[in-house]
Order: C-alpha cells, then structure tokens, then sequence
C-alpha cells in the first residue's frame, strides 16, 4: 500500500459582523467540538463595538454516534502536520480578506481551548498582524518552541478557577508556564468558557 496526495480547491466557513467601519477586530478560533455560529454567540456583548470574526474548524463531525449535533475541530493526531499548515494558510488568506474591507484597524487574536494551540501557531507565523494575543484556557502547543515564540506584541493567558479540565495541579504548572513566556496571566470565577467581564479588560488595553 502507498499512501498518495491530491491538491484540491476547497472552502472554509466562517461567521463575522459588520467589519468595514470598526475601530477593532477580534478573530476568535474556538474549541473542540464548537461551531462558529454558536460560538459567536459568547461575544455579543461587545459585538457593537467591535469587529468579530469567527473562524471555523474545517473537520466537522457529529458529537454523539451518527446523527443529532455537530461540532467541528481544527485536528486531530492523524496528519496533523498537513493540517497545521493548512490551517495557518486558511487563517493567512481570511486576514488579507479582512484587511480588503478594513486596512487600519488593530486585530486581536483569540484562541480557546483547542483554538488556542491553533492560534499560538498562526501567531508565532505572523506576529505582525497582530495588536495582541489572548490564550484562553489552552495548553501552548507542544510543536511550538517555547524559546523563539515571538513575544513582539501583549501576551495575554485567561482560564477560570473552577475549569473541570485543569486540576489544581495541573493549572499551576500551567500559570506558570505562561508567566515564564511573558504572558498577563487573568484569572476569572467561573468555568471552561469566555468570561466577558474579563474579555472586555482585555480588549481595552489594545494600544
């Protein structure tokens, strides 16, 4: 058996609102299992002020079984360096589609959860492109080195104190990893979710 290649055209969904006119821009990768309509969701409270754009994971699948909801993801184990690179491509050619409608305004880039490992790559691509950083409840990729992630811009790191998937053990480690790299460490009561509280702190220090 020989495993083959075939190069082909396909389309990438994402959701946004009214960029044209915003002063700022977030673009927010979510997390595994997540849609971009329902994860758009989670930014409504400043979703007048500011310019959001949800990405969504190219492998979609259904949560339970056969049939009902469907998530989506950004990868798995299988392949993961083609589908490293052509997420960051994707990624790349959605900014430039962005910067078609609004040249000027500062992008934030958010990643939650499993979106942060994507994120934190596409980031460490382009540096340039953006004002800010946010890793919200996300482990730092391990493909990423830690010693040449570039830290031109403000780093921030977000997870809240009750989330199930970080035990107290764990989340220090993790706050402390984070810390060694620069990060502004936010932590907020609450779950494994976007807090707005803390997101809206966050966006107010874009310079």
């Amino acid at each position: 058996m020989t495993e083959s290649h075939i190069d082909v055209v396909q389309k990438r969904r994402f959701y946004q609102n009214d960029i044209t006119d915003k002063k700022e821009i977030l673009i927010a990768l979510h997390g595994y299992g997540q849609l971009g309509q329902f994860f758009f969701r989670k930014f409504s409270a400043i979703e007048k002020k500011i310019g959001i754009v949800i990405p969504e994971g190219p492998h979609r699948f259904y949560l339970e079984g056969s049939s009902g909801r469907v998530g989506a993801s950004w990868m798995t184990k299988e392949w993961r360096e083609t589908d490293i690179a052509e997420n960051t491509q994707y990624l790349l050619s959605l900014i430039k589609a962005i910067r078609k409608v609004n040249q000027k305004a500062p992008i934030t880039l958010l990643g939650f959860s499993q979106g942060g490992a994507t994120a934190a790559r596409l980031y460490q691509t382009a540096p340039d492109l953006f004002t800010q950083l946010i890793l919200w409840a996300s482990v730092f990729p391990p493909d990423v080195e830690k010693q040449q992630f570039k830290m031109k811009n403000k780093l921030h790191f977000v997870l809240g104190t009750k989330d199930p998937y970080f035990s107290s053990e764990n989340r220090a480690a993790l706050l402390n990893e984070y810390q060694k790299l620069g990060f502004i460490i936010h932590e907020f009561n609450g779950v494994h979710d976007i807090n707005e509280t803390t997101l809206n702190v966050i966006l107010k220090k874009v310079a």
